[in-house]
């Protein structure tokens, strides 16, 4: 099945932010962010996507480094595919929304960020984390994201541009109005 890449470009503070649905194995950015299992042993969706189509480099690096817990982020090389590197975070289950889902899933995305930055990295893109088999509800999990993203872009750092890749069609329109309502609330 061929899916047609889709998008829109926004600009932030002098940065851009795309909001695309396509494959994410396909960007070429400095960095992917892989949706992650704490023991980072690969798995399905975009975990699997990123393993097989990286090649076993990227799980060998894994197994080097052993885990990642819930909120964190680790960096690997990216193997075969288009971006650089990979940043694995590890997003919370949803629970209910009781169990800090909210703040570990802002710290998933703030550790990718702050670990792109360390790199010095211009650009990264990022799945719909913990949206998944991890049932973390899109809409919530959209502006939890997106708030992230414009917090780091507001504090001028190394990145220039933040891609948000979303494979179904139903997620990537949430994500469309949920990045037009937040810039329009920051406005």
């Amino acid at each position: 099945m061929v899916v047609e890449v889709i998008g829109v470009r926004f600009e932030y503070k002098g940065r851009v932010i795309d909001v695309i649905q396509g494959d994410i194995t396909k960007v070429e950015v400095d960095a992917i962010v892989n949706a992650a299992n704490e023991g980072l042993r690969g798995g399905g969706g975009v975990d699997g996507a990123i393993h097989r189509a990286g090649g076993p480099g990227i799980m060998e690096e894994c197994r080097k480094i052993g885990g990642c817990p819930t909120g964190l982020a680790v960096i690997t090389t990216a193997g075969r595919l288009a971006a650089k590197h990979v940043i694995h975070t590890v997003g919370p289950v949803w629970q209910g929304g009781g169990k800090q889902e909210s703040d570990l899933l802002k710290s998933a995305y703030e550790s990718s960020l702050r670990l792109a930055g360390d790199k010095k990295l211009k650009s990264i893109a990022f799945p719909s984390i913990s949206t998944g088999v991890y049932g973390y509800p899109i809409e919530h999990a959209a502006r939890v994201a997106i708030g992230a993203s414009l917090d780091n872009l507001e504090g001028g750092r190394s990145l220039e541009k933040i891609v948000f890749v979303l494979f179904s069609k139903s997620d990537y329109n949430t994500y469309l109005v949920r990045m037009e309502e937040m810039l329009a609330e920051r406005s």
